[in-house]
């Protein structure tokens, strides 16, 4: 299992548009993948998951992937937050 921690800063946050991108990222990886904010854990694959957790500019998450490419994976995501998504 490895674990790092991300907050969102596009203007945004984790909706529509970078939701998308994120999903599709986390599709590309075969480990499972969670987002976690403050007691709500979700499926990181899942569009409607990502947007059930209200993900707003400023929001810290956590990332949590378990399996064998489970830290590209978490890296990944971390690395398309920090970058606003392209944005």
């Amino acid at each position: 299992m490895y674990i790092k921690q991300a907050v969102v800063n596009n203007q945004v946050g984790l909706h529509a548009r970078p939701a998308t991108f994120f999903i599709q990222k986390a599709n590309e990886f075969k480990s499972t993948i969670w987002v976690e904010k403050e007691d709500q854990r979700i499926n990181a694959k899942s569009l409607l998951g990502v947007l059930s957790l209200g993900i707003i500019k400023g929001t810290h998450i956590e990332l949590i992937a378990d399996g064998p490419d489970e830290k590209e994976a978490v890296d990944a995501l971390v690395e398309l937050i920090s970058s606003n998504f392209g944005d």
